[in-house]
């Protein structure tokens, strides 16, 4: 399959739907700027487009899953407007532009994250309560993004992060973090478009895991393109890891042990996709893509 077709048009879908979310603020609307402005800042909707996808694997009724997968899209907006902040990873530049921060403001860099988390909730309340949607899937599918988001996920991940800085740390440490803080909402947006599906058990249990492998190897190809990516291409500066010593995997494994750590977790979660059908082939190419970013030759 043209993988970079199928991107473009699923990306497309998600992005009509965000602007109906998030539609083009006044000049005098700053908070609207700012959420628009790290929204539409050329993300890859790598979150929407696995729930669209997973849903897909299924021969599910995409029309369900869109309005909780682009909440996953909000959500992840809202952390990497935090993740810039001075008090955090202290970044100046996001998709080679400048930080939201850099251009709002730190004060109102936070809210525009605090609202695009609210409004998140308030997308998939809304999908929940719609005529036709089975609102038992639907609530669990909430609950589960908002775990993964929170202490339990993300923002747990977050936090160990900020304390790992400046310290030593071995792998088991590294893995605890990433499966929160990068992996808990890739787990989640698999289970969101499985779950939305009427994923039987055993088809939830191999397609979580597909998302489980999936997100520490996401996290691994990321770890790596900053310590080697170019600029140009990952749009961050080069070895801003290394220089506030974070927990990365290049530096507790090495470059070349990451990477193979990595292409083992792809080739896990391709493992659990062979009972599926042609319909999955987008989850397996996105998997490959993953690595391929950061583990070409």
């Amino acid at each position: 399959m043209n993988l970079e077709h199928y991107l473009m048009r699923r990306r497309q879908r998600i992005d009509r739907f965000l602007e109906r979310c998030v539609p083009p603020a006044a000049e005098t609307d700053t908070l609207g700027a700012a959420m628009h402005y790290s929204l539409f800042a050329g993300g890859k909707r790598l979150r929407p487009i696995l729930a669209v996808a997973a849903t897909e694997a299924l021969d599910g009724e995409t029309t369900t899953v869109l309005p909780f997968a682009c909440a996953l899209e909000l959500i992840h907006t809202y952390s990497l407007i935090h993740d810039d902040l001075p008090s955090m990873d202290d970044d100046d530049l996001r998709r080679g532009k400048p930080a939201n921060h850099r251009v709002f403001g730190e004060g109102m860099a936070i809210l525009a994250g605090d609202a695009l988390l609210t409004e998140a909730f308030h997308v998939m309340a809304e999908a929940a309560a719609r005529p036709g949607v089975k609102q038992r899937r639907a609530l669990q599918v909430l609950t589960e993004v908002a775990a993964a988001s929170g202490v339990r996920g993300m923002v747990g991940g977050q936090v160990a992060d900020l304390k790992a800085e400046h310290t030593a740390i071995d792998l088991p440490t590294v893995e605890w973090i990433h499966i929160r803080k990068t992996g808990a909402l890739i787990r989640a947006a698999v289970r969101a478009g499985a779950l939305l599906a009427g994923a039987r058990p055993d088809q939830l249990h191999r397609l979580t895991r597909y998302g489980e492998c999936l997100g520490l190897a996401f996290q691994i190809a990321d770890d790596i393109l900053d310590a080697e990516g170019a600029p140009e291409v990952t749009g961050k500066r080069r070895g801003r890891d290394q220089a506030r010593h974070k927990a990365t995997f290049p530096a507790v494994l090495g470059l070349s042990a990451a990477k193979e750590r990595a292409s083992d977790l792809v080739a896990t979660a391709l493992e659990e996709l062979q009972p599926f059908k042609r319909q999955a082939e987008p989850l397996r190419e996105i998997a490959r893509f993953a690595i391929g970013r950061a583990c070409s030759p």
